[in-house]
């Protein structure tokens, strides 16, 4: 059987795909990017979570009003994937919107946040990024922030190791706004000790859209065992992703293909549950291994997951289930 008819069918989600920023080539054309619609369509990719991605800078008035602006036209551009006369994706902010899309063969675009430090100090703008349809905010980037300290802090920003010692009272008030307005909190790139307290805190589970294990590759960037057992227990989910130095310690792109992407999927679902992984690539922000370089090659993991056991019902789990459900507990969460 070939590796696209393994993945036929599935709902595939993507939960972590940056854009080229301030300009890069269209997305309506197959070209030099990673993720484009035309990919999408070969590989069967049906939704992608495309991240407004915020670098941390200095938290004084006009760093805020650049990364709050920043944030908001990439999120212009992001919707701009699914103008109205129907040319490309469109639109899908409910899991019920993206199921739809994916039975009317339409490529769904749910817009996100990578870095809170977008925010700023007033956490009203949350009201404005819900508004705009994002469905998750991951709290840092590289560097501290107002909100939370990071895995990895930034020396060229004066970061001390710790700073907030995880979350800050900011950070705690934007969580509940977060699950007041259905928005999910992702916690990749964020310390330990922010991803267990948020972990506690946040009435809807917590993610990471792209993050790795530690146990096999021992990153600050990535989950160790203690922070997967807070995922199972809360019902939290880690979307694997294929960045290299994140999947094998030193490793570059070419020496790595989608069995060191499977071997990260094996170890959660050994050490928690089928319930509580994804994949988030990061394609165009860094992701790609051999054999698994863009979106159109999507189907060669599906193939070897398959290869390593995982049955129909197991593979509609990791490719998109999971996040759906978290998805829904979000919307059901703001319903409250």
């Amino acid at each position: 059987m070939r590796d696209s008819d393994l993945h036929d069918g599935l709902l595939t989600i993507d939960t972590h795909v940056d854009i080229p920023w301030p300009e890069g080539p269209s997305p309506f054309e197959d070209g030099p990017r990673c993720v484009d619609l035309p990919k999408l369509k070969a590989g069967r990719v049906a939704a992608v979570c495309f991240a407004a991605y915020v670098p941390q800078g200095p938290r004084d008035d006009g760093g805020y009003i650049a990364a709050t602006g920043r944030a908001r036209a990439m999120l212009d551009a992001i919707a701009s994937m699914a103008p109205r006369n129907g040319a490309g994706g469109v639109l899908a902010l409910s899991a019920d919107a993206i199921e739809a899309a994916f039975a009317a063969g339409r490529t769904a675009i749910i817009p996100a946040i990578e870095n809170g430090y977008a925010i700023g100090p007033d956490l009203a703008t949350l009201d404005d990024f819900a508004a705009r349809g994002v469905r998750y905010i991951t709290l840092t980037h590289n560097g501290h922030n107002a909100l939370a300290d990071a895995a990895i802090p930034r020396r060229d920003l004066n970061d001390a190791e710790t700073e907030h010692g995880g979350l800050s009272d900011l950070g705690r008030g934007a969580i509940r706004r977060m699950n007041e307005l259905g928005i999910l909190v992702d916690i990749s790139h964020a310390a330990k000790t922010t991803m267990l307290q948020a972990a506690e805190l946040s009435a809807t589970p917590v993610l990471a859209t792209h993050s790795c294990v530690r146990a096999l590759c021992n990153h600050p960037r990535n989950l160790d065992d203690e922070q997967l057992d807070v995922l199972r227990a809360t019902g939290g989910l880690v979307q694997v992703t294929i960045v290299s130095n994140f999947l094998r310690p030193k490793a570059r792109a070419a020496d790595l293909t989608v069995a060191d992407i499977a071997d990260h999927v094996d170890y959660v679902v050994k050490r928690i549950g089928i319930d509580h992984v994804g994949i988030g690539t990061d394609f165009d922000g860094g992701g790609g291994v051999r054999g698994f370089m863009n979106a159109r090659e999507t189907p060669h993991l599906t193939a070897e997951l398959s290869r390593r056991g995982y049955g129909r019902a197991e593979l509609k789990q990791i490719w998109g289930g999971n996040f759906l459900r978290l998805l829904r507990q979000a919307e059901a969460v703001k319903l409250a």
